[in-house]
């Protein structure tokens, strides 16, 4: 684990752009049709060797594998897992629309917006005993990222995997008695993965976007209902990273990555406590959007803990523009300021690859990034 010792150092959220062809052999699967598996892991290797030397020359310290084997951030895991199916929805199933709160008052919005509703015919739950059966698709994404960095210079490297909390979302609840039991299971499940990418060498980022937007979806909540909830998922997060030090996991979590208002987000003073219990010494979090921006203040009443560090998104998923270098060197300067400099890493809200306008955006993103980090470097060490 690095920390920002003589630099504001760099990194992102995870998913990044697949190439065109890449992408049509992941829809192609996830569609149910034949797709010759040689030709499309021979296309996952050198998707991510490219991507690799992408993510330096953007400027980038601390890369990833760019998600490139994965259609989906979540919906990998159902080809991880096995202990499910899908069916149609029943009228008594709870849903899952990560914008309910914001739903009641902006429904117009929503309406005209039928991509985002989230209504699905048919949903995943879990009908047996939960098993961890991706070891040959680890295997290879560990191999893949290996040898694409072969050769490179960078400060470290990470892998993502999502969190229980986050898989119990899409991924219901039809054979275990409680969600205690439930998010146990999962957790058992994905503690193999966990640990396989940490012994790889690799920095593990656990992703966990649903313990700040499952209080939009967990919509007849109160606060202090809800925090019992979000810590019941953490705990077993923290089950699943057993024996895994935390100085060789990160943590992402955002308010869900949907475009729309986002005003009822749960605010982050209401949760931060929850989130620093997670077994993790990096924490990655959405703070560049127009919503969550000014939380950066929180800091200034909670204390990051020793030993933590904190990488705050300066730039977003939620608008095409490119943000400005200046502007984001003085979101880094403000938050150096609070934690201390060492502490503070440049970051992305959330996965720029699948959610803004083309490739080529996120690029401009990582490239203004990179030197917004430099300015904030100067600034910060005189330098």
């Amino acid at each position: 684990m690095k920390y920002s010792t003589d630099r504001i150092l760099t990194t992102h959220a995870g998913a990044l752009p697949l190439p065109t062809d890449l992408k049509e052999m992941h829809d192609a699967q996830v569609a149910g049709k034949p797709v010759d598996q040689q030709a499309f892991s021979k296309r996952v290797t050198g998707a991510v060797a490219d991507i690799v030397k992408k993510q330096i020359a953007c400027g980038l310290d601390i890369i990833n594998d760019g998600e490139q084997g994965k259609s989906n951030f979540s919906r990998y895991a159902r080809d991880r897992l096995s202990g499910f199916i899908e069916r149609e929805v029943k009228a008594s199933d709870p849903a899952s629309t990560i914008f309910a709160r914001d739903l009641a008052e902006f429904s117009d919005y929503f309406q005209a917006r039928t991509y985002h509703r989230g209504d699905n015919i048919k949903r995943v739950f879990c009908d047996a005993p939960l098993k961890y059966v991706g070891h040959a698709s680890l295997k290879a994404e560990i191999s893949d990222f290996k040898a694409g960095l072969q050769g490179q210079k960078y400060q470290e490297a990470f892998l993502p995997a999502v969190a229980p909390g986050t898989i119990e979302h899409w991924m219901k609840n039809d054979h275990y008695p409680n969600d205690e039991a439930y998010l146990a299971a999962i957790a058992d499940a994905m503690h193999e993965e966990y640990k396989a990418i940490v012994d790889a060498g690799f920095l593990l980022q656990i992703d966990d976007p649903d313990l700040p937007d499952g209080w939009q979806f967990m919509s007849k909540m109160t606060v202090p209902e809800y925090r019992n909830y979000a810590e019941l998922r953490v705990d077993a997060l923290n089950h699943g990273l057993r024996d895994i030090p935390p100085d060789r996991v990160r943590f992402h979590t955002c308010w869900g990555s949907y475009h729309g208002p986002h005003k009822y987000d749960i605010p982050l003073r209401d949760i931060i406590d929850i989130i620093l219990k997670v077994n993790a010494n990096t924490i990655s979090i959405e703070a560049a959007n127009p919503r969550h921006e000014h939380e950066w203040r929180v800091w200034q009443e909670v204390k990051l803990p020793a030993g933590k560090v904190l990488v705050p998104g300066v730039v977003g998923h939620a608008t095409d523009i490119v943000e400005h270098p200046q502007a984001i060197a003085d979101r880094l300067v403000r938050y150096a300021k609070i934690v201390g400099r060492e502490n503070v890493m440049a970051g992305t809200d959330c996965g720029l690859g699948p959610r803004v306008g083309s490739p080529q955006i996120c690029w401009a993103k990582f490239e203004a990034m990179a030197e917004g980090a430099r300015l904030a470097s100067k600034e910060l060490w005189g330098r």
